[in-house]
């Protein structure tokens, strides 16, 4: 797969060895970090999808009150908790696009590319160590 038959020392081995197994490992650093979002990620998708139903069951309420109060001071106190339960849901549907179904498929996908840069990288190194043990001292 790879032509190193064109390599002619150990020396040359070794070294591509060493970038290559570098290489790897900072790609199995990679993995674990995404992997570990990719947890995160489901855990807050939960969490917000929860919090989004409690505000907007909360907004309903709150409108269903503000329709059958007159203007007045309970109004007003009412219409200022809506406002609020309405910047708090926005807040989670902007959060929901760092940690919603889109983000955890990207996620995985960053994983998938990495997990078969790792495969590749295996089949680099096994290729380059029957190349240097076959050359002479």
């Amino acid at each position: 797969m790879y032509t190193v038959s064109l390599l002619t020392t150990k020396a040359d081995c070794t070294a591509l060895l060493n970038i290559a197994n570098r290489e790897k490992d900072a790609m199995l650093y990679k993995r674990t970090g995404l992997q570990r979002q990719s947890q995160t990620a489901t855990l807050t998708s939960m969490e917000i999808e929860a919090s989004l139903a409690a505000v907007e069951a909360e907004i309903s309420a709150l409108q269903a009150i503000l329709n059958t109060l007159p203007p007045g001071p309970t109004y007003e106190e009412n219409q200022v908790r809506k406002t609020k339960a309405e910047y708090k849901k926005f807040l989670l549907e902007q959060r929901r696009g760092n940690y919603g179904p889109i983000a955890l498929v990207e996620k995985e996908y960053d994983i998938a590319i990495i997990e078969q840069g790792i495969v590749e990288t295996d089949a680099f190194i096994a290729e380059l160590t029957v190349r240097r043990d076959a050359l002479p001292i």
